[in-house]
């Protein structure tokens, strides 16, 4: 049994969730959105009793601890229906160890074409070949900082239309920002998620999509219900579903 309260604190989110949706303006249309736990640092029991709980969608940020848990013997037998999502940088290297995973539902951060090219050509020559193309997001940089990955705003319409245009075997379903950390929300809306929702708007209108048919992925513990406040349909939320994550020595 992991030591924080996983069930109680995936409660609590689930239900910030539906009071947050309850009061969404009614002029942003967006579904009820998608929550990803994200399981980075913790171990194999939090995943499993968090999905004792009813939880299916995992978020990992870094390839190495999705490989090791997505593989995990227990994880593998108690949690069958288990749906893991990459929320961190993917290298171009490490593409083939991560499309091979069990379970592996969707790549969040595909930010250029090149890594694009990579997925689409990586996921086609899979034995036994996919029943469907891997769904992907678009990873924007809205915050313009230099040690995050993501293109910029202005450029992610571009990059969508290019992998929905040329590459069969990826499914862009939408887009992904993580922003700057810690915004003060006594200054207005954040501007990294009005940013997201501007190149959702782009993107819809370009490609003749309702504003539902395209996902928005923006908003973590700190700040998921001003996310949905905004139209994000998938948050992705750690410490407040599993605790704080010890510090590295």
């Amino acid at each position: 049994m992991a030591e924080f309260d996983v069930n109680a604190g995936l409660q609590l989110v689930l239900k910030r969730i539906e009071t947050v949706l309850a009061s969404r303006p009614k002029e942003i249309k967006a579904g009820k959105p998608l929550l990803v736990a994200v399981s980075k640092t913790k171990p194999a029991e939090s995943v499993i009793e968090a999905y004792n709980a009813g939880q299916r969608h995992f978020g990992e940020n870094y390839v190495q601890e999705l490989v090791e848990k997505s593989q995990h013997p227990q994880i593998l037998a108690q949690c069958p229906d288990i749906k893991w999502h990459l929320i961190g940088h993917l290298q171009g290297n490490k593409i083939n160890k991560v499309l091979k995973l069990p379970n592996l539902h969707m790549i969040q951060t595909v930010d250029s074409e090149k890594l694009a090219d990579k997925l689409d050509a990586a996921w086609s020559k899979l034995e036994p070949p996919p029943s469907e193309p891997l769904r992907i997001l678009v990873q924007v940089n809205t915050s313009e900082e230099d040690v995050k990955s993501g293109i910029d705003a202005s450029a992610a319409p571009s990059l969508y239309q290019y992998i929905s245009s040329n590459l069969k075997h990826l499914q862009p379903v939408g887009i992904m920002t993580i922003g700057a950390y810690g915004f003060d929300y006594s200054n207005g809306p954040n501007p990294d998620f009005v940013s997201l929702m501007a190149v959702h708007a782009d993107i819809c209108q370009a490609n003749a999509l309702p504003a539902e048919a395209l996902q928005v992925s923006m908003g973590m513990s700190n700040d998921y219900d001003r996310a949905i406040e905004m139209g994000s349909t998938i948050v992705r939320v750690g410490t407040a579903i599993f605790g704080h994550r010890a510090s590295k020595a």
